[in-house]
């Protein structure tokens, strides 16, 4: 049985949202994957008070101050590898190329995203648990 790694099921799920597809199963000896995506609706909704954001997390329409890391796929930002352990990344914190910043749960699969840059963390944009989506900003890295 072939195993896939965790890099070949983002590049996969990156391909899947690049491209128009609506739904996609892969089955090879033991291991699924279904991949879909819902039809949008047009959603008429009263607005909400919005709640101060938590610390660290910064307001997201401030102008760019370095690099933006966005999600790759959609699914649940988590700011650490579990809830008793401490955060992957901090505002002020030198991070380097490949250094994981933060997890993206989709699918019941725990995505770490790595950096591409080197740099200081400056802004994290997400609040642990919250759902994101493709291109969602989560966090800045100023090199």
């Amino acid at each position: 049985m072939r195993e896939y790694t965790t890099q070949e099921i983002l590049e996969l799920m990156d391909r899947f949202a690049q491209n128009k597809l609506s739904f996609l199963e892969l089955k090879n000896e033991g291991f699924s994957l279904k991949l879909g995506k819902e039809t949008p609706q047009a959603v008429v909704a009263a607005p909400l008070p919005q709640a101060a954001p938590a610390a660290p997390a910064e307001e997201p329409d401030q102008a760019p101050q370095g690099n933006l890391v966005t999600s790759p796929i959609v699914g649940t930002f988590y700011s650490a590898p579990a809830p008793d352990k401490p955060p992957f990344v901090r505002v002020g914190q030198h991070v380097s190329k490949g250094d994981v910043l933060f997890i993206v749960e989709s699918m019941k699969l725990m995505n770490e995203v790595t950096s591409e840059y080197d740099g200081t963390v400056t802004r994290i944009l997400a609040e642990n648990g919250q759902p994101v989506e493709y291109g969602t900003g989560i966090l800045e890295i100023q090199g």
